[in-house]
């Protein structure tokens, strides 16, 4: 039986170290950097979540991938209306601004404007508010954020759309 767990110990050591053909350990490859506008979408989530306690979300490029297909077909095919975004598999939030352009950050406290509306205590909203894009941002179950922008010209418009792995707002599950 300790041999079995040595065994596993070591292949579990081994998963995390990658062998040159020459057989000396080396680090994996770093990750390529953030684009600009993937740090400050995620920078400014993982703001609004810590102030809650919850964990630090993750970029997905697949996942800002799709969200970057949908913001596209928008612009290109729909003249920036908001997006269905009922029947796909992960949490979305979306923006729709007039006139003006949209920084990621500004995206991310436009949804966060929420907040004071939110009663974490007994998990409702203020009468007469609604609570559903804050709550998505502070998802706890949420791990992967992928988020793309558009601008419209002619509609003097700017479309922000972020998906959430998994999604959350669940009806009677609380956020955090």
């Amino acid at each position: 039986m300790k041999m079995i767990h040595h065994a596993l110990l070591l292949v579990a050591a081994l998963a995390t170290v990658h062998v040159s053909a020459e057989g000396v350990a080396v680090a994996p490859p770093p990750q390529p950097p953030l684009p600009a506008a993937a740090r400050e979408f995620l920078d400014a989530h993982n703001q609004a979540r810590a102030a809650v306690g919850v964990e630090p979300l993750k970029w997905s490029q697949q996942v800002a991938n799709i969200t970057s297909k949908l913001v596209r077909y928008q612009r290109n095919q729909m003249g920036c209306q908001f997006a269905n975004l009922t029947a796909g598999k992960y949490g979305a939030n979306q923006l729709l601004a007039r006139g003006t352009a949209v920084t990621p950050r500004m995206a991310v406290e436009e949804w966060g404007k929420q907040r004071p509306f939110y009663n974490h205590t007994d998990n409702t909203c203020a009468p007469n508010h609604r609570c559903g894009v804050y709550t998505q941002v502070v998802w706890r179950k949420s791990l992967e954020l992928g988020c793309a922008q558009a601008t419209c010209v002619k509609e003097q418009s700017s479309l922000t759309i972020c998906f959430y792995n998994p999604p959350g707002n669940y009806v009677g599950e609380s956020p955090y």
